[in-house]
């Protein structure tokens, strides 16, 4: 069959920023202390904020950031046959489209650093916040606004988020925001966020968590780098950072008392979501079992099953899961979200043809069109109708045999 792809969770990492993408928004009272590059001779280039560095980048050509010889990890770079990565290709928007039309995927939705903003000074994390955003949708999505889906980036306190997004409300264009969920303080149950939560519902957009990979998440690895057995941990790492805001979001009645509040789950897995959300359920009932205890005692706000309010208000995102394809019943087909993760270690670029079939191609063909693609118009009003770049899949003949 024919299909217009959407990929849902894609990225744009720090080191395939421009080098002037941060510090070309910002004031120039920042000086020196702004996002900038430095590339010491014979050296790896690195970001430079604040008098810190931030991580690594790609523009210009050194020793690699692993050493002499093979690499431990592969991107889909290495994979699809890319080795010079000094045109900065995610963050070109220009090749990224070239990208995505080879792997014949109309549109990405692009997360931007998951190693992102590191400052305890608040004015300039502000500022560093803003300045990416605004090079993300004026610079960046601008070239090609149906295709190049920018979710913006929240700062990781509420009364900062709550800012930036007003900002973003007000200046249009924004269809997605993000808070990295594992670094973000106080925890959700705290009412400072209430009023972030307020503007998402009035505005419309989607609030997304996405997995990180620094300072807390990368602390259960240090006792382990160098052995094999690391790379097992990202399994429980995933988890680890979604588990205690998702049930946050339930235990405390959050989306129950914000119910246009939609929530992306992105890039953590969908398929041990099935097992809480019916926990979930089981712990509701448990509670209403015993009403009459709580009856002198302001009663119980949780009014609706939560597997209801997960099915209304919450989508997960996957890139190959045989066993996510298995609890559609349960995540029913308008919450699924495909992602081929481009360019990340994980990414499925540029097979995602391929991959869709090998996973997929058992299933119902009108499932699967709202699952890589259809589902993702209408949570972001997308017209598919004009996709220029579509897919052939390999869906339906072994349903049907």
């Amino acid at each position: 069959m024919e299909a217009a792809l959407v990929s849902c969770d894609d990225h744009l990492d720090l080191n395939m920023l421009p080098a002037d993408a941060l510090a070309k928004r910002m004031s120039k009272k920042w000086g020196e202390r702004a996002p900038h590059i430095e590339a010491p001779e014979g050296g790896p280039a690195a970001w430079i904020a604040d008098g810190e560095r931030w991580g690594f980048w790609s523009g210009k050509k050194g020793p690699s950031p692993f050493g002499d010889g093979p690499k431990p990890i592969l991107t889909a770079y290495d994979r699809g046959g890319i080795e010079d990565l000094t045109e900065l290709r995610a963050g070109n928007p220009v090749l990224r489209l070239q990208d995505m039309d080879r792997d014949r995927v109309w549109a990405h939705v692009v997360f931007g650093p998951v190693t992102s903003i590191k400052t305890t000074d608040e004015a300039f994390m502000r500022a560093c916040y803003a300045a990416y955003n605004e090079w993300l949708y004026e610079d960046f999505c601008a070239v090609a606004p149906d295709r190049l889906i920018g979710v913006a980036m929240l700062p990781p306190h509420p009364e900062a988020a709550f800012d930036e997004l007003q900002r973003l409300a007000k200046r249009g264009g924004c269809k997605q925001a993000n808070l990295q969920i594992a670094v973000c303080e106080p925890r959700l149950e705290d009412k400072r966020w209430e009023p972030l939560f307020d503007l998402l519902e009035q505005s419309g957009i989607v609030l997304s968590f996405h997995v990180t990979v620094f300072p807390k998440a990368g602390d259960a690895f240090d006792k382990y780098k160098g052995s094999p057995g690391a790379t097992f941990l990202h399994a429980k790492m995933f988890i680890e950072q979604f588990l205690d805001p998702f049930v946050d979001l339930f235990a405390w009645g959050i989306l129950e008392r914000h119910p246009k509040l939609k929530i992306v789950i992105a890039e953590s897995g969908i398929g041990w979501v099935p097992w809480v959300v019916e926990e979930l359920d089981y712990r509701h009932y448990r509670l209403w079992e015993c009403a009459d205890y709580w009856a002198d005692k302001g009663g119980i706000p949780h009014k609706e099953k939560p597997s209801d309010v997960f099915k209304r208000q919450v989508y997960g995102t996957f890139q190959q899961s045989p066993t996510a394809m298995r609890l559609l019943e349960f995540w029913g087909p308008e919450n699924m979200l495909w992602a081929s993760d481009y360019p990340h270690p994980d990414s499925i670029w540029p097979n995602s043809v391929r991959t869709i079939g090998e996973t997929m191609g058992h299933m119902d063909p009108d499932k699967v069109r709202k699952i890589v693609g259809g589902n993702a118009a209408k949570l972001y009003g997308l017209d598919l109708s004009k996709a220029t770049t579509t897919a052939r899949l390999d869906v339906g003949a072994r349903a049907a045999a």
